[in-house]
């Protein structure tokens, strides 16, 4: 009791010393914007790409310039990074250190400025930091330990690098497979982009959110909001969403975010309904602010308040744009370049009173208390030599088990895996000797092609097969190889195509690495889902050999492989793994790692059958004899939460303490179920729960994953896993886009996957 005593105490302290702080910082953010010109406020909420204020073809900053940015224009942020490549945090801590010095000691308040940068998984742009595997293959791991390590050595590296902000974690929803940003997030489940959210963004910013830790920094979660639907499947181009849509499975990852304290958030940068996310006021205001009670600060993404002008078509003139987008709710605008055409349109528009200066105000509020917050007005820079852990063997290790328990097993036909290390292997195929197609876009460059310059960060799929199983037992004939980001089959990689059919005669098997090369946003816009032709006729000429093949895929999508799928031995899927991707590759293939991963999407089998597990209940596949034989509207290659181990699992012993409940009711759902590893070596197993509504007002889902938990078994053990849950994981958005329960009959689903289900469980909401 007394113990309970002294905790509750310490709690009540704890809160009260937390508000009381926030309180100061209030005090101080208000004293500081009462002594502001609008001048002053107006820079404060402009951020610029720092190849404004370089000398011309060098990292060096240009004094005159950048004085010119933040003593002139009172500038309040900079980002990106200069040569477009990583720098050291060495670099960083120097760089940087100038900038804030002039702002320190130059202008007349003395406001830092605040440096942000895509350190998307890990340090993106410090050279020599951990980099992880991409969101998409965290997600694969279906365990989110993963999220929160990958957060906190992100959070640690970048802070070395003397910045304070981190434009992460990608919480968009990740349904349609022709998106070329689909590997920066969680998949297409909302339930997982809640929870791997939640965790990465505690990684970065900490459990309590401080963020005036130097080894925290504030995270930006991104993209608010319909980013990764458009039609299309191009990047920022047109979305259409019914706003009840839009709440049941969009705003869920943010506003568990929200609710996780994350501090800033960066805005869709395309059009949801016939209207840019950036001129929103329903989207930006009445729902990020008012519903779902986002207290933080709002910053756009690369250049789109212009862009509500010159590619939207909104408005005739950039000045009407910079009105739209500020009045909507925007806070800080990512300009990049024409900052000074910026700061004349918006001081303008206040001084003729068409954007209230209560508006700047509230803008330079959230910009302020961010700074404040990040201890940046008394702590203005950190330094590499305080970060002895950075780039240890510690945080590579993190990054290993991330990559290692990601990997995914999608066949094993006749148990051909594990390979035996005392045979001969060809390997082919482009991806063999590609490091950016492990690491992808965001490595090091924008669109990842310069990991190529880093062979000792990280190794190849054939480096790693060689050490592992002898240069004598490796053959690598590539057969078709990546040029100028583009495949070419000319007569040169021709030759090469028919050395490997040639080599595959002398060997045992064949271990063909496939997929995609590095990329991401525009760049990385396709119109043809398949497996590039020329590795598919890689693949199927590979096949006539009768030789047992392997089939490896590094890409950040997943590319259809129908055409050969079901006549090769064994697929895994490695998703973009990172600069351990190779090892952990080659680990699974020898028995070393026993493969955990699963799909955290939908595997589609044709482009013409792009649909989520969650679909709504349609025509399904329905043959019958004599009289049609088609294929309905979800035909998958592979389910959502699918995967394969070297050991086996039994589920059994399923109980619940609830069969029905009130409509009302405030009570637990108790949930359990046993699985035992019957295979002859330990494994991992992720036991799935979904739920099924039987009927609804709303075409309901087929299928909703509810929870999962990853558990690890020794050969013969048995374990009890217990999922706890409530009414309000039954409930949806109806067509007014209010969350409601209904009363009628549900079934709980508990398997292996999606598709792979062991147990149902019938249960019932009644009315009173």
């Amino acid at each position: 009791m007394k113990k309970n005593l002294l905790l509750c105490l310490f709690l009540s302290f704890f809160i009260f010393s937390k508000a009381q702080n926030n309180s100061v910082i209030t005090d101080k953010v208000n004293f500081i914007l009462s002594q502001m010109t609008l001048e002053e406020k107006v820079g404060q909420m402009m951020q610029i790409t720092i190849e404004t204020v370089l000398q011309d073809g060098s990292t060096n900053l240009d004094i005159k310039k950048i004085n010119a940015a933040i003593v002139e224009y009172h500038i309040g942020s900079l980002l990106n990074v200069p040569s477009s490549t990583a720098q050291t945090p060495e670099f960083w801590t120097n760089f940087i250190n100038k900038i804030q010095n002039i702002a320190l000691t130059e202008t007349r308040l003395k406001i830092p400025v605040i440096y942000g940068l895509d350190q998307i998984h890990g340090g993106t742009y410090t050279a020599g930091s951990t980099l992880f595997p991409q969101q998409i293959a965290l997600a694969a791991t279906w365990n989110p330990v993963h999220a929160r390590k990958m957060g906190e050595i992100t959070a640690y590296e970048t802070r070395a690098s003397n910045v304070p902000w981190n434009f992460s974690p990608v919480l968009d929803l990740g349904l349609d497979p022709r998106f070329s940003r689909q590997y920066e997030g969680f998949g297409e489940d909302p339930y997982i982009g809640v929870v791997f959210g939640k965790e990465l963004i505690k990684g970065y910013e900490g459990e309590d959110n401080d963020v005036s830790s130097p080894f925290k920094v504030a995270a930006c979660m991104k993209h608010f909001i319909g980013y990764s639907v458009p039609t299309s499947g191009k990047d920022r181009t047109p979305a259409y969403i019914p706003r009840n849509v839009l709440m049941e499975y969009h705003v869920p990852a943010f506003k568990a975010a929200i609710d996780a304290g994350v501090h800033t958030v960066m805005i869709n940068s395309g059009i949801v309904n016939e209207m840019p996310v950036h001129a929103n006021y329903d989207i930006l205001t009445n729902l990020l602010r008012k519903e779902l009670g986002f207290k933080g600060m709002i910053v756009t993404d690369w250049e789109d308040i212009d862009k509500l002008c010159t590619r939207d078509r909104l408005t005739s003139s950039s000045r009407e744009a910079v009105k739209i987008g500020i009045n909507a709710g925007i806070d800080m605008v990512m300009i990049p370049y024409k900052y000074k055409e910026f700061y004349n349109d918006l001081i303008s528009l206040v001084k003729e009173g068409e954007v209230p200066l209560s508006r700047i105000d509230d803008a330079v509020r959230h910009i302020l208390t961010l700074k404040m917050k990040l201890n940046l007005f008394d702590v203005p820079k950190t330094n590499i030599k305080d970060y002895p852990a950075f780039a240890s063997k510690e945080f590579s290790k993190a990054s290993y088990n991330a990559t290692a328990e990601a990997i995914t097993l999608l066949k094993n036909r006749g148990a051909i895996l594990p390979l035996q290390k005392a045979v001969k292997i060809l390997v082919a195929g482009p991806n063999a000797s590609s490091r950016r197609a492990l690491t992808g876009g965001w490595s090091v460059s924008w669109q990842g092609e310069k990991m190529e310059n880093y062979p000792e960060r990280c190794p190849t799929i054939v480096e790693i097969m060689r050490q592992t199983f002898g240069d004598k037992n490796i053959i690598y004939e590539p057969g078709v190889s990546y040029k100028a980001d583009v495949i070419k089959y000319d007569s040169e990689y021709k030759d090469r195509f028919q050395q490997a059919i040639k080599a595959a005669k002398k060997v045992d098997y064949i271990v063909v690495c496939v997929g995609e090369n590095s990329y991401t946003e525009k760049p990385g816009d396709l119109s043809d889902l398949y497996l590039n032709d020329l590795q598919t006729e890689l693949v199927q000429e590979l096949i006539k050999t009768g030789k047992k093949i392997i089939v490896v895929l590094n890409e950040g999508r997943p590319r259809i492989i129908s055409r050969f799928s079901s006549k090769v031995d064994a697929i895994i899927q490695s998703y973009l793994p990172g600069v351990q991707g190779a090892q952990a590759i080659v680990d699974v293939l020898t028995g070393k790692v026993n493969p955990s991963g699963k799909l955290p999407y939908t595997y589609p089998a044709y482009p013409n059958s792009l649909v989520p597990y969650f679909h709504k209940y349609a025509d399904e596949q329905k043959k019958t004899p004599g009289l049609y034989n088609y294929e309905g509207d979800y035909n998958p290659e592979y389910h959502f939460g699918y995967g394969l181990s070297y050991t086996t699992f039994e589920y059994s012993a399923p109980s619940i303490n609830h069969v029905s409940l009130l409509l009302d009711s405030k009570e637990d759902i108790e949930i359990t179920v046993n699985v035992r590893n019957t295979g002859i070596r330990e494994g991992k197993e992720v036991v799935q729960l979904y739920s099924s509504d039987l009927y609804a007002s709303v075409i309901p889902d087929v299928k909703r994953l509810r929870r999962f938990e990853k558990i690890t078994l020794k050969s013969g053990e048995t374990k009890t896993v217990t999922f706890k849950l409530n009414l309000n994981d039954l409930a949806f958005y109806n067509f007014d886009s209010q969350k409601v329960i209904e009363p009628g009959d549900f079934e709980w689903l508990i398997g292996s996957s999606s598709n792979d289900i062991k147990i149902k469980l019938p249960f019932k909401v009644t009315k009173k």
